[in-house]
């Protein structure tokens, strides 16, 4: 396991934001990674946007449109990164779709990801049955590959706990991305036939957006992972979004942290 990834569990419960880089702009998406941090946040997952992100719903997808839109690219996403390792530590993987791999050359993208300071990687449309061929590139360049598990997953949970890295990423919810008001996945099942397999940890995200739900999550896992309730923030704000974002993670933070009764 990534070492940085290690560390971002090993703190108690993890809360793991989610931001599409690029939206408002690169410049903001920096300061928001430096607010994030400073809140608490564990572990952030850095979007790559993509003019087809099937796994997303509306909101993480007009964020992907406003990035492509605002010229962003993979270079400078990169050289964002760049720029952020000069000031934190913070363990940091990509969230991405294959082709964006794929059309940047997997073996090129993966080198340049490690060298400038990722961690890992998520790959939401590339099914654990085909994952080999960006797998074996992420170990040569010490990166974890995160797998994905959902509720629908049933007897392949552990074939894929035994194989996975860094962290599992647990689906909380059928469908895409996304607010929900109830999460009736029972999460705590999941996390309990990957625990069978490998002493790996479990973090939850799909549709968790509020203090109440990350504690409930964060009670039958190891960290809680929240994306579409950030970007939102960056949609209603925009270049203003980063105090608020700050504010939400840290009420996330807590929550989480907090023991549940």
């Amino acid at each position: 396991m990534n070492k940085r990834i290690q560390e971002a569990f090993s703190n108690g419960k993890a809360f793991i934001p989610f931001i599409t880089c690029g939206d408002p702009s690169l410049e903001i998406t920096e300061q928001i990674v430096y607010a994030m941090e400073e809140a608490g946040a564990d572990l952030i997952e850095l979007g790559i946007p993509f003019s087809d992100p099937t796994a997303e719903g509306p909101v993480i997808q007009g964020a992907n449109v406003r990035a492509l839109s605002g010229g962003v690219t993979t270079d400078k996403v990169f050289d964002m990164v760049v720029k952020i390792r000069r000031n934190s530590q913070i363990p940091m993987v990509f969230m991405t779709y294959a082709n964006v791999v794929f059309s940047y050359g997997t073996e090129r993208f993966l080198k340049k990801a490690a060298e400038i300071g990722m961690d890992g990687l998520i790959l939401p449309d590339v099914p654990f049955e085909e994952k080999e061929e960006f797998d074996q590139v992420c170990k040569k360049y010490g990166l974890d590959l995160i797998s994905l598990i959902a509720p629908t997953s049933h007897e392949r949970i552990a074939r894929i706990a035994r194989e996975a890295e860094g962290f599992v990423y647990c689906v909380s919810s059928l469908g895409v991305t996304g607010m929900r008001s109830q999460i009736t996945t029972d999460i705590g099942a999941m996390v309990k036939l990957v625990k069978q397999e490998k002493d790996i940890p479990c973090a939850v995200g799909f549709g968790i957006s509020n203090p109440e739900q990350a504690k409930k999550m964060a009670a039958q896992s190891d960290g809680v992972i929240v994306g579409s309730a950030i970007v939102k923030l960056c949609e209603t704000y925009g270049v203003e979004c980063v105090p608020y974002i700050k504010e939400y993670v840290k009420s996330m933070k807590d929550a989480v942290r907090e023991k549940t009764k």
